[in-house]
């Protein structure tokens, strides 16, 4: 099996704390640690629906670890996708959401650029939405 890596960056207006409970509400109210969900993504987007399990919430570090472990998302001769987030404080009073993800591969397929491409893609769409939706309710977390 093989490990691919790669590395994101995306700056964001909205303060840590706030980027934070938004990210944390938006997973525990759908799920639980260690237990698997399976669910369908947008319209419009490149992949269906996938499958994925959180391991691990850790608010002192500011982190979410999960996987992916089923779906469309997984192409040929990928056996799951792992993800770690951390958001940390920018200069401006905003946060910068990083993201590390491992691609685990089936004996010695290899990653594509296009497979990491919609990988980032898909996480930046996401990230934007849970970034608007909190600028337009402030008040709520």
């Amino acid at each position: 099996m093989g490990v691919f890596t790669y590395e994101d960056e995306v700056t964001c207006s909205i303060p840590p704390a706030k980027m934070l409970s938004s990210l944390w509400k938006s997973y525990k109210e759908r799920e639980a640690l260690e237990q698997s969900r399976r669910f369908t993504l947008e319209k419009g987007s490149k992949f269906k629906s996938m499958t994925h399990r959180v391991d691990a919430i850790d608010k002192e570090n500011f982190t979410i670890s999960y996987i992916v472990i089923d779906g469309d998302v997984l192409t040929s001769g990928i056996e799951s996708i792992s993800h770690e987030l951390k958001v940390v404080a920018s200069g401006d009073g905003g946060c910068i959401y990083k993201k590390t993800s491992k691609y685990h591969t089936k004996d010695d397929a290899q990653v594509c650029e296009e497979q990491i491409q919609g990988g980032k893609e898909e996480g930046l769409a996401l990230f934007k939405a849970i970034e608007a939706y909190v600028s337009s309710h402030p008040d709520e977390y």
